[in-house]
Order: structure tokens, then C-alpha cells, then sequence
């Protein structure tokens, strides 16, 4: 089944959307890849979804990509006396590294990280920033804070703080039980949170290896800082901008959006944009208006992939997100000036033969009207490369890789299908031309183009356009 939309739907599987029906429900809506949200649920659970997807991907005979996201490090206040404590603007309060039941003067912090790291000036945010106070002393085992900006403290509330680096690595030992685990089951990509630095990036790779993506969720300030270098680390990137907003100023958070979305389709990475897109869906059948056009921005910035959190794992109207989301997907780019402010984003690409040759392919199949480009691709990066001009034209991609196949589930505009590799031109051009029909894309006598790398059984080698006309 072919989707009629280049850019993709990721879908949060939780209690609301777990069973195989409501998984095949969500899918027939127009999901392509699937997270496992590891902060929430068991490993069972998670096993069982895992299953129920892959039995569904047999049922439709269509790839179906898994994200297993990693809960990371989370830092939060200890137990408060009574449960809460109210903090009032301009009063002082006092942090301190050991003990439980505190009060004002001694609220636990139980994180030593956060006391080497911290100085005076810099701010805590509690309650995602809706407590704010700056620290105005400290020592070994205690932060005096003045309350910038008061309100109620309860139990086990998270603590960002915006500006400082912390000497923490993103893999706890449950991400590394649960990182485990989810390569065992076969997931497709891993996103990494809390990214802070290249470093973490290097740290998670050397776990996975190239037994998955390797997905980059950018949620610090810091990873901006080394955005590039994380990125060329990276498989894929989310711009996560529930943590990243609370973090730096929300009037930041679009144009951060935008530059990160540019530099990873510079980089030929996948990026997905994420957070709240369809919030009001958790409880309501239609979103607001701010939330498509929140939705259709991403789209017109060029994201490969859109996602649902709280949408489609414990809303009201799961099946009902995933349909709106494809309707705006489908009806942005359908828009006359769609594909007009895309290319007015092209960040250009790199001066090497592969990159020239996939730009030349997605160039002539737009001027020749081709009903479809056929990427031959082992890895995914033929096909990739094409995906960054973002051409009119579907992009059919031909991998003897099932796992190559399931990753492509994120990449815009790829239609992956799983085949027997090529050894010659003569089946190259016949296996393109069956497929463009079988899979729905062109007729007889229709134009494709197609790109592929000489000799085959090459990776990475992209160097060869041929047009076909079917």
C-alpha cells in the first residue's frame, strides 16, 4: 500500500494504542514508524507491542519502522514535607544533596552532579520552568537560591538546568538494560536523550554498533552548541521542543526548529519534529487551529517526520491524530507554493560525485515529469541523498535489506521496498520497471528515472542515472 504524502507519521504506542488493532487501526491511518516510549511500561509490554507490530507488518506485507526512545537521566527534586512546599518570588530557599522530607531550608537534590557544576547566577528550572530560582551560594552539599518566580514544589518534580553542562552520561543503567533489550527484539532506530555533547553520541554507538539508527534527540541547550558534530554522529535527529522550550526562551524554539531541520538536510540525516503537535487531540476529536498549522510549518520547513506523543498513547482519539495529521500532511503539500518555499530552504549539498549525481537524478526526473525515482540503496543513502532535494517525484527505493527497508519508514518521501539485489543493468531496468507498476506508481509508457551505484554491491557509491520510460 502506497502512502500519497512525502513526509511521514511517527506514532507513540502507549495504553491508548497498544493492541493489535488499535496498532492496525493507526497504521491503515497512515503511521510508517512506531515508538516505544521506554520511560513508560514495562520491557513485557514493550515486547508484546514489539511483536504485534512485526505481525502486523507480515498481515499488510509493508515495512514498519520501530524507535525504541530511552528514558536517559532524570533529574528531580527528592521528597518534600506534606508532599509540597508553595515558594514565594524573592524569598530564599536552600538545596541540599542528602536527606528526605525537607523543607524550604533543606529541599533534597539528590544529584551530586548538580552541585560540582553549578555556580552562582545560573538558574533552576523546577516543574518544567514553572518554578524558577538562581543560585546565589553553594558549597560541597548545599545551593542557596533566591525564588525568581514562585509556585508550588511537590514530590519527585524534574529539575532542567538551562546553561550547565553536566558532567552526567545519557545512559543510565535501566537505558543500558532497556538498550539491551530492545536490540535483542530488533528495533529499528534508538533515540538517545539528554544529549548534552559528541561524546554521548560516541558512548551510545559503541552499544549499538550498526545494529540500529542511532537517533539524536535534541533537548539541551549544550547539544546546540555542538550541533554539527552531533549530527555527523548521528543516523537521525528529533527536535524535541517540550524539553528544548523549557530550557531556552519558547520565542527561540521555531527558529531553532528550522535551523536544525536545514543542517540535518545538509547533512542527509532524517529529522523528525516533535512535541505537543496535536495536543488538544489527547482530549478533544479535532486539534486547534494553531496545532495544524504547527503541524504544516514542519512540513513546510522540509522535516522528514512529524510525531504523535500524548496524541496517540493516551488520548481519547488516537486513530483520530494519526488521520488529521495525514490530512495536513497531504493537503500542505498539495498547496501551490508547497514545493516553491521547500527548495527556497535547499541548503545546497556537497561538492562530491555521489552528492552531484543524486541532485542531477531528482533534477531531471522533475523535468521530465517522471512518475517516480527508483533509488537502488543497501544502506539507504542513495536514496537519502535524493530525499534532501526533496523532488516532486515519490521516491521508490529498492533494498535487498529488510533492515535498511524498516529505517527508510522515517527517510521523506521513500516508498522502501525489500528485493533481491540487482547484478546487471539489463535487471536493474526490468526490476524497476515491474516494481513502479506493482507498487502503483507509473504505467506503461510512463517516465521514471532511476539511480543506482556501478559496480552493484556497492555501498554509498552513487554514480549512475538511467531513464527508463516503462
Amino acid at each position: 500500500m502506497r502512502r500519497h504524502r512525502h513526509a511521514k507519521i511517527v506514532a507513540t504506542v502507549g495504553p491508548a494504542s497498544s493492541t493489535p488493532e488499535k496498532l492496525k487501526a493507526q497504521f491503515l491511518a497512515g503511521v510508517d514508524t512506531f515508538r516505544l516510549n521506554f520511560s513508560h511500561g514495562t520491557q513485557d509490554d514493550h515486547a508484546r507491542v514489539h511483536a504485534a507490530i512485526r505481525a502486523l507488518e507480515r498481515e499488510v506485507d509493508r515495512p514498519i519502522g520501530i524507535l525504541q526512545d530511552l528514558q536517559g537521566p532524570k533529574i528531580r527534586v527528592g521528597t518534600v514535607r506534606d508532599g509540597r512546599l508553595d515558594l514565594m518570588a524573592g524569598e530564599t530557599v536552600r538545596f541540599v544533596l542528602d536527606g528526605a522530607e525537607g523543607d524550604k531550608q533543606a529541599i533534597p537534590l539528590h544529584h551530586p552532579e548538580i552541585f560540582a557544576a553549578v555556580v552562582p547566577g545560573q538558574e533552576l528550572l523546577i516543574d518544567d520552568g514553572r518554578v524558577r530560582v538562581r543560585v546565589t551560594g553553594l558549597d560541597a552539599t548545599a545551593i542557596t537560591a533566591l525564588v525568581v518566580t514562585g509556585g508550588a514544589v511537590s514530590n519527585r518534580k524534574g529539575v532542567n538546568l538551562p546553561g550547565t553542562l553536566l558532567d552526567l552520561s545519557p545512559l543510565t543503567p535501566k537505558d543500558r538494560a532497556d538498550l539491551a533489550f530492545g536490540l535483542e527484539l530488533g528495533v529499528d532506530w534508538v533515540a538517545l536523550s539528554f544529549v548534552q555533547k559528541p561524546s554521548d553520541m560516541i558512548e551510545a554507538r559503541g552499544l549499538i554498533g550498526e545494529r540500529a539508527g542511532l537517533l539524536a534527540k535534541i533537548e539541551k541547550p549544550q547539544a546546540l552548541e555542538r550541533i554539527d558534530d552531533i549530527i555527523r554522529l548521528s543516523d537521525a535527529v528529533m527536535v524535541a521542543r517540550g524539553d528544548l522550550g523549557v530550557e531556552i526562551p519558547h520565542e527561540d524554539v521555531p527558529g531553532r526548529q528550522k535551523e536544525l531541520i536545514r543542517a540535518c538536510r545538509l547533512a542527509v540525516k532524517p529529522v523528525i519534529v516533535a512535541t505537543q503537535m496535536l495536543d488538544s487531540m489527547v482530549g478533544a476529536p479535532a486539534p486547534t487551529r494553531a496545532e495544524a498549522s504547527d503541524v504544516a510549518t514542519a512540513i513546510y520547513d522540509g522535516a522528514d517526520a512529524v510525531m504523535l506523543s500524548a496524541e496517540s498513547a493516551t488520548g481519547q482519539f488516537p486513530v483520530e491524530a494519526v488521520s488529521m495529521m495525514d490530512r495536513i500532511i497531504r493537503s500542505v503539500e498539495g498547496h501551490k507554493l508547497y514545493h516553491s518555499i521547500v527548495a527556497a530552504s535547499d541548503p545546497g549539498e556537497e561538492e562530491t560525485p555521489p552528492h552531484a549525481v543524486a541532485t542531477a537524478t531528482a533534477e531531471l526526473a522533475e523535468a521530465l515529469h517522471a512518475k517516480a525515482i527508483v533509488t537502488y540503496t543497501a544502506s539507504g543513502t542513495t536514496a537519502a541523498r535524493v530525499a534532501r532535494k526533496r523532488p516532486e517525484p515519490p521516491i521508490l527505493a529498492l533494498t535487498p535489506n529488510l533492515a535498511t527497508a524498516r529505517r527508510l519508514c522515517l527517510l521523506w518521501g521513500a516508498h522502501s521496498v525489500q528485493t533481491e539485489d540487482v547484478d546487471s543493468y539489463e535487471e536493474m531496468t526490468a526490476k524497476a520497471a515491474h516494481y513502479v507498476q506493482a507498487e502503483d506508481f507509473a504505467r506503461p509508457n510512463d517516465y521514471i528515472v532511476v539511480a543506482a551505484g556501478i559496480p552493484f554491491h556497492t555501498t554509498g557509491n552513487t554514480n549512475n542515472i538511467r531513464v527508463i520510460q516503462v
